[in-house]
């Protein structure tokens, strides 16, 4: 608890939550939210958000889904504010990926993997950004993921019947039938 990560303590009303590289980020049940934790970047200036549904941290930036579709980020991340019908967002290492309504997906932040490279996905429903890589969710439920694939987690092409996808170092597949499967680190699939 070095950086205050862990002093949630006192939080109330709280709907969702989301932990970065050294921040804890909760979303209120009135659509504000509350930060703590490593502030280097402004990644805890959250308030005087509003009218928020969903949040996400990364390792020095935090996202926040607006119930209109635009999205609000503050910390060291690129710029989302022309960013519209959105549904979903997901904070990776340094990059920030959105789920349009329409199934595509934007992203912005360093693409030094080629973690933003998303610019062809078409029927997406769910993303999740990881270190370094983007793990997309297809309606089929097949898998698609580009960037960073050093420890095989971008190894999903062979994943089927998937419901949520999740990415940190690995990337992890939650099944139809319950089970899980993952690749990257530790691949266990």
């Amino acid at each position: 608890n070095d950086d205050g990560q862990l002093n949630v303590g006192s939080w109330t009303d709280i709907v969702q939550v989301s932990a970065g590289g050294r921040h804890t980020v909760g979303l209120k049940s009135d659509g504000t939210a509350v930060a703590v934790g490593y502030n280097r970047h402004g990644q805890c200036n959250v308030g005087s958000w509003t009218d928020i549904e969903q949040v996400a941290a990364g390792y020095g930036h935090t996202v926040g889904l607006k119930s209109d579709g635009t999205v609000v980020a503050t910390g060291a991340i690129g710029d989302v504010s022309t960013w519209t019908d959105i549904e979903q967002v997901a904070a990776g290492s340094v990059h920030t990926v959105g789920l349009k309504t329409n199934g595509t997906v934007v992203a912005v932040g360093d693409n030094d993997d080629g973690e933003i490279n998303i610019d062809s996905w078409t029927d997406i429903v769910q993303v999740a950004a990881g270190y370094g890589h983007t793990v997309g969710l297809k309606t089929d439920g097949t898998v698609v993921a580009v960037g960073n694939n050093r420890n095989g987690q971008l190894n999903v092409d062979s994943w089927t019947d998937i419901v949520l996808v999740a990415a940190g170092g690995h990337t992890v597949g939650l099944k139809t039938d319950g089970t899980v499967v993952a690749v990257g680190s530790g691949d266990v699939s």
